[in-house]
């Protein structure tokens, strides 16, 4: 254990942030999300749900504010008129942390295709649709 570091936060998946470079990303997925079949680096974080693990996430990585949209969601499939509830949580999160204007909403497969170049995924038990969200790194300031 360390002072001041989420309980949350698995030793592999600090590793992974420490890892991770500028501009690249990394996914949080809920639990239907097919996290093994498409990550190129896959951690666990069972248990846990998304907006637990990006609050503690945001605390420690940066966004990057050299993009238009440094958050992408998982868009709404057409015909289905819900507004994933999980949507504002996340906005509410990340406000704390960034200056933040809007969510990059990605088509589905589209999704799967940039979690398939994303740094690492990182597969929970949450359990709401159309929780999956994608983050970009940013540049750590001093």
């Amino acid at each position: 254990m360390l002072k001041g570091i989420p309980s949350i936060l698995s030793p592999d998946l600090l590793k992974t942030l420490m890892e991770m470079g500028h501009g690249d990303e990394i996914v949080l997925a809920d639990g239907n999300f097919p996290s093994a079949s498409v990550a190129r680096r896959l951690l666990r974080s069972d248990g846990n749900r998304v907006p637990e693990l990006l609050e503690a996430v945001l605390g420690l990585l940066p966004l990057d504010t050299f993009v238009e949209r440094a958050v992408a969601l998982m868009a709404v499939v057409p015909g289905d008129s819900s507004r994933p509830a999980i949507w504002h949580e996340y906005r509410e999160i990340i406000q704390q942390h960034e200056k933040f204007s809007d969510f990059d909403y990605v088509e589905r497969f589209a999704f799967y295709d940039r979690a398939r170049q994303a740094y690492a995924v990182v597969a929970t038990s949450e359990g709401a649709a159309y929780a999956n969200i994608i983050l970009k790194k940013g540049l750590v300031k001093e």
